[in-house]
């Protein structure tokens, strides 16, 4: 399959994005749309799978503590110079990025974006503020754990790794957050947000070169004002290590399982889990999303027409191909009566081994087809959600091409591909299950 590889190649009926390389080394993505608003996003290849396990959390703690204000913000003034604009900032920690972001009206972006940079990289990152801050992380933390739906995923992620980093939670264990020092975080801010490393993106109703030109000045004047912490103890922070291939994780060899009482949960469990690529291997992505579709997305996807509507045996079910930076997961998720585990279990692994053994049909092809390309269209209209798409892609592939031409990636295959990518990758006997149980009264 030849994929598209050149910005020549970008649908620009649609998108006419401007990729520029500063002299500092931060890239820059800008677009003009006739909209009256500008999102400027922040992005970091510095999520949880950088962090070593003494500090696991760090990257989400420190997302907290960039908000707690600079040498020239105090704490809570960034927020109310944004709110009183009625703009509005937010952020996100991943394992594999974290992300800020903040919309504002054309009239107000020349202003307020440079706030943005600042609090990024140069907060103050004081000792008394982290200290405050931290019994918020741990009480996040207590809340994640009182979630089912967020417990069921830490112990499927669990399961699907054992050695990479994806396996442990982004917001980190309570007793490693009891012992972090806000030396160590600013030796992590010190160490990862660097202008090299992070992408920005700003979209909006504004002219191309004012909306690059603010964002260098911004940056300018936040690397002038940063104090950079001591280098005399920076190796207490431990690198991630880019992968090779051999330190990916093998397809799974057997079943494996992993079974456990849940006293919240009213109905049970059931996660299904292969390894698959990731964005590293990106082209090997696409058969596997076109088979998550057929499977498990939509009333006249496989999984939802046989197990829920036809014979009834789930609440609910869904099937995600979730692609991290270094490797995968394809997962099909189902809510369902305790009595129906075993039942349903067996029916999913069927349906696997349908895909695995004979084409899916033209129809179900060219309806996943149509999806993806709407689906794209829909998802892309705002200057945030454009902006989000440049961010996540170059952050994570170091190419906006792969975003933009996803559906076009997704046109281009056909049938035989999408069995493929199931015979290489799925297999119904060979696989990890996660099944949680109410407790018994």
């Amino acid at each position: 399959m030849a994929l598209p590889s050149a910005i020549a190649d970008l649908p620009t009926r649609l998108m006419a994005p401007t990729v520029r390389r500063l002299p500092n080394g931060l890239t820059v993505i800008a677009e003009q749309m006739p909209l009256e608003v500008v999102n400027l996003s922040l992005w970091l290849r510095v999520g949880s799978a950088v962090e070593s396990d003494a500090i696991n959390g760090m990257a989400h703690f420190l997302e907290h503590m960039i908000f707690k204000g600079t040498q020239r913000l105090q704490c809570g003034e960034f927020e109310r110079r944004i709110e009183e604009r009625g703009a509005y900032t937010n952020a996100a920690t991943s394992q594999d990025y974290t992300q800020y972001y903040i919309t504002t009206a054309p009239q107000d972006f020349v202003a307020l974006a440079p706030l943005q940079i600042q609090v990024v990289m140069a907060p103050r990152l004081s000792d008394d503020d982290f200290e405050r801050e931290r019994p918020v992380i741990l009480e996040e933390i207590r809340r994640a754990d009182d979630n089912p739906r967020r417990r069921t995923y830490a112990r499927t992620m669990e399961l699907a790794f054992d050695r990479l980093p994806y396996r442990r939670p982004v917001l980190g264990p309570t007793a490693v957050i009891e012992g972090l020092t806000a030396q160590q975080m600013r030796e992590f801010h010190d160490t990862w947000y660097q202008p090299q490393s992070m992408t920005v993106v700003a979209v909006g109703n504004l002219p191309v070169e004012t909306l690059i030109a603010t964002v260098a000045e911004g940056f300018d004047q936040a690397m002038a004002e940063r104090n950079p912490a001591s280098a005399s103890t920076t190796d207490l922070i431990e690198r991630f290590k880019p992968l090779l291939p051999g330190d990916l994780e093998p397809p799974f060899a057997t079943v494996r399982r992993f079974a456990h009482t849940d006293p919240a949960l009213t109905q049970a469990r059931l996660v299904m889990a292969w390894r698959v690529p990731g964005m590293a291997q990106l082209e090997d992505t696409y058969g596997l999303d076109i088979l998550a579709s057929i499977l498990g997305r939509g009333l006249t996807s496989r999984l939802v027409r046989d197990l829920r509507e036809d014979r009834k045996l789930v609440t609910s079910i869904s099937c995600s191909n979730m692609t991290l930076a270094h490797q995968g997961v394809f997962m099909v998720s189902a809510q369902l009566p305790t009595e129906h585990l075993e039942t349903v279990e067996q029916a999913i692994a069927q349906h696997i081994d349908t895909v695995m053994a004979q084409p899916v049909n033209q129809a179900e092809l060219r309806r996943v087809q149509t999806q993806v390309a709407n689906r794209f269209v829909f998802a892309n209209e705002s200057p945030s959600d454009r902006a989000g798409l440049y961010g996540y892609y170059h952050t994570l592939t170091g190419d906006i091409v792969d975003g933009v031409n996803y559906p076009a990636y997704i046109q281009q295959l056909g049938v035989e591909d999408v069995l493929q990518a199931a015979q290489r990758y799925l297999s119904g006997e060979a696989y990890g299950v996660v099944a949680l149980q109410p407790a018994v009264v």
